[in-house]
């Protein structure tokens, strides 16, 4: 009995002493294009929107240990949970007049990061419930920034992902005006670290060809084929699956060459 107790004693004592497994979040606050379509509360997501998908659904294993060891002083962390509060249709303005940025705010602690990427809906002149004028834009990025590093965690802008228009001599255009610049401009004013992500997906498609990224990235599909879309979509904003991982790849890249230039 003796024996039993000191083997016991000396794993309660063993586990009390060894290191706890560092774990991080990485926050996605944004729009459509980042969104995980999962989430939906009171929705099927195989039945009521698939094939669409934000590329922030498709993230969480991107963050695996031989990525992680590439992000070292970006994200110093044993394990990183993905937590995506992305939404579709939202601007900076809604996004944080909903709660939305209130909720993630709370929960933020040290050493985490926030991914931000707006500009779709904040440029829909035509729909006033979201749309928000660059330098409105530009003061929400302000805020989550700060208010990001009050709470000891990181922000990341990131310009907003391209769309599949428009096309010019076989490359794609910036379609997003002022707000690709003003994001860029908030970042520098406040030596916050960006992702120049409506680039490198402007360049990146460009590489792949109209053709290929309009039928395989973008929502485009004849009918009959989903039960979400019995009627097929043309949809050149939002993603298939191919689409999402490869822009979350494009994400992961830039994250690794900030985390490169950190070192």
């Amino acid at each position: 009995m003796k024996i039993h107790l000191s083997i016991l004693l000396l794993i309660i004592a063993f586990s009390a002493f060894s290191p706890k497994e560092n774990i991080k979040k990485i926050y996605l606050i944004g729009d459509s294009t980042m969104a995980d379509y999962s989430l939906y509360e009171g929705e099927d997501y195989m039945k009521d929107r698939y094939p669409l998908m934000g590329w922030g659904q498709v993230f969480q294993p991107f963050m695996n240990k031989e990525n992680l060891k590439s992000l070292q002083g970006l994200v110093n962390a044993d394990s990183v949970i993905v937590d995506d509060r992305a939404r579709g249709g939202r601007s900076t303005r809604t996004f944080f007049e909903e709660g939305r940025w209130s909720a993630v705010y709370k929960e933020l602690e040290a050493g985490d990061l926030v991914i931000m990427q707006f500009g779709h809906n904040d440029a829909a002149v035509e729909k006033t419930e979201r749309y928000v004028t660059v330098e409105g834009y530009k003061e929400y990025i302000r805020l989550f920034v700060t208010q990001t590093r009050e709470k000891g965690a990181t922000p990341i802008v990131l310009t907003p992902v391209a769309r599949n228009y428009p096309w010019e001599d076989g490359h794609l255009q910036n379609v997003h005006g002022e707000y690709d610049s003003a994001a860029k401009e908030v970042a520098e004013e406040l030596g916050a670290l960006m992702i120049d992500l409506n680039q490198r997906s402007m360049d990146f498609f460009s590489e792949k060809g109209q053709e290929f990224v309009t039928d395989n990235y973008f929502m485009n599909f004849g009918p009959g084929l989903y039960e979400a879309y019995p009627e097929g979509q043309k949809d050149n904003t939002h993603f298939q699956p191919a689409g999402a991982k490869a822009v979350a790849e494009l994400v992961l890249e830039g994250l690794k060459e900030l985390a490169g230039s950190i070192k």
